[in-house]
């Protein structure tokens, strides 16, 4: 639809896709410039990270959460999080294992399980608790051929954050089951009142435990990969061994521009978030106009968003576009329990949006 809709020449605002429309801050181009011209940088790098890229990653972690973390035995470079998400199945998923996977969430949880032959039990997401995962809900026979658990908050695509007590529950779970917990913390700087918690500083986290990080929404790095894990030893040794066989690791010049990133000043990412509420509040109050009921915003930069009596998902993300050409996301592309709802991106410029909100006023529903 979005192919007719332009051959007709309607101009488009894209809503649907969560790719930060500012650059990346200046100081890390920089970095990337200056390491891209050293030729001990164009030879094969190391599978696992740099020394010092890990080094900075925990030193990362543990001002940002208070986890420490060994550099060389706790993390490891990936080429962005996406993959290291997909390759945590190919370490430790095998047939017919189940894997419990959020509902609605980022599809790689589920598909990367899928390609290896796991199962996934899908864990619904609901609004009257908080689109977190019931634990309570999941059967024992369930519980107790589970190997893996995925979360990921702040949560793509509902905007929610997970409390400390809800974290330490699920490590409560986690233990009596003997289960894996995976948490996708990629949007862990994208939030606006409370900084969100790492479930890595649960007490014993540490010992089931392995969090996927990104620099790609923090920094403005989406096309440049580069993300790391960090956690239990055993499942970064495992993760790592994936890697050391399928994949030949991040361009070095690039992990010293990571270096600059986490290390470096953190005033322009508290500018994005700043940003990003403006952005927020100015759909926020549109959506409301229109008597749309949208999700509290916690985190991330997605606005998710109940659709009226009489609509599906996908029948108002068609609306959207054939009558006033903005482009949204229909919630059942993140699963099941993701119908009902439609996603908004806040990654487009200001004045595009403004321009959008001004078309959604005009809608009828």
């Amino acid at each position: 639809m979005k192919k007719e809709a332009a051959a007709r020449g309607v101009d488009l605002i894209s809503l649907g896709i969560g790719d930060p429309d500012t650059p990346t801050f200046p100081h890390i181009v920089q970095a990337l410039a200056a390491a891209a011209v050293r030729p001990a940088n164009h030879r094969y790098p190391d599978y696992e990270g740099l020394p010092s890229f890990r080094a900075a990653a925990a030193s990362f972690v543990q001002r940002r959460f208070g986890v420490t973390a060994d550099p060389e035995t706790e993390v490891v470079s990936l080429i962005g999080s996406k993959e290291g998400i997909a390759n945590m199945a190919v370490a430790f998923v095998d047939p017919g294992d189940v894997v419990l996977v959020p509902d609605p969430g980022y599809p790689v949880y589920g598909i990367g399980t899928l390609f290896n032959g796991g199962t996934p039990y899908l864990m619904p997401l609901r609004a009257e608790n908080h689109f977190l995962p019931d634990l309570r809900a999941i059967p024992e026979e369930v519980a107790r051929r589970a190997k893996l658990m995925w979360l990921g908050y702040p949560n793509n695509p509902t905007a929610a954050l997970a409390s400390p007590q809800f974290f330490a529950d699920v490590v409560e779970f986690a233990t009596r089951h003997g289960i894996i917990v995976a948490h996708d913390n990629a949007y862990s700087e994208i939030y606006y009142d409370e900084a969100p918690p790492s479930f890595l500083a649960t007490p014993g986290a540490d010992a089931l435990g392995i969090e996927f990080h990104s620099l790609s929404k923090t920094y403005n790095m989406t096309g440049w990969r580069v993300g790391f894990a960090i956690g239990n030893r055993e499942l970064i040794a495992g993760l790592g061994k994936v890697k050391t066989n399928v994949d030949s690791g991040v361009f070095q010049a690039v992990q010293e521009a990571g270096i600059a990133a986490l290390t470096g000043d953190q005033s322009p990412v508290a500018g994005m978030r700043a940003l990003y509420r403006e952005r927020r509040d100015l759909l926020l109050a549109a959506l409301a106009s229109l008597g749309l009921e949208a999700q509290p915003v916690r985190g991330t930069f997605y606005v998710w968003v109940r659709v009226p009596r009489g609509f599906t998902s996908a029948s108002l993300t068609a609306k959207l576009l054939q009558e006033i050409g903005v482009v949204v996301t229909p919630g059942n592309g993140f699963g099941e329990s993701g119908e009902g709802y439609i996603r908004f991106s806040l990654t487009v410029a200001t004045p595009r949006l403004a321009e959008a909100v001004e078309r959604l006023r005009t809608l009828r529903l």
